[in-house]
């Protein structure tokens, strides 16, 4: 197996990963036997995958189960044109993201529970969607969402590469833009939000 100038290794997936693509294409087909095999193979990595995200396991399930819904629901639209796990990467994150706001949104709109009910000790805000250390995941995912507001072309290729964890290759095949436009926003995004993981919003 050899790897292209972006550094990814080139040639067909094997093992497991070739396993899922293949049972994707089938539950895309119409198969639900496959659909179900594909559901149960993918969670565990799924999950671990929207805990890159989220601080919390707990979340990081729901967002998951909120993946697996996805899918289940959308995989007729996977055309096989791309890999299953570059379609299934932005599901994720998606997700993921999704999950993040609806975290600060009830973070807002309710108040924090006591600590024999569930809430933080001492009346302190919910550490999942409140930072202690500049520069933790949930100051990244703050600062997501206010590059989202300023410049949302950029946003795709930071969330790809820096969280999802997408090899180039796969990232130029999901947005359609060529390499060098790739790395170009990459760039412009990590210097645009360098700033904002060490100041409060």
């Amino acid at each position: 197996m050899t790897q292209d100038s972006s550094g990814t290794s080139a040639g067909a997936a094997t093992g497991p990963a070739a396993e899922n693509e293949a049972l994707a294409a089938r539950a895309a087909a119409g198969d639900p036997a496959a659909l179900d095999m594909l559901l149960r193979a993918i969670r565990p990595e799924v999950v671990r995958r929207c805990g890159r995200f989220l601080l919390y396991r707990e979340d990081a399930e729901e967002a998951g189960q909120d993946v697996l819904l996805q899918v289940a629901r959308h995989i007729h639209r996977f055309e096989g044109r791309s890999r299953f796990s570059t379609w299934l990467h932005t599901i994720v994150a998606n997700c993921a993201r999704q999950k993040y706001r609806e975290l600060k949104r009830r973070a807002v709109e309710e108040p924090m529970l006591p600590a024999e009910n569930g809430g933080a000790p001492d009346g302190r805000p919910d550490p999942r969607t409140t930072s202690v250390i500049a520069g933790s995941r949930v100051d990244f995912l703050d600062a997501l969402e206010r590059l989202e507001r300023e410049s949302p072309h950029l946003v795709a290729p930071l969330v790809y590469r820096d969280l999802c964890q997408m090899d180039y290759a796969e990232i130029v095949d999901r947005l359609d833009i060529p390499l060098g436009t790739v790395k170009s926003r990459l760039h412009h995004a990590r210097r645009q939000i360098r700033p904002w993981l060490s100041t409060s919003f």
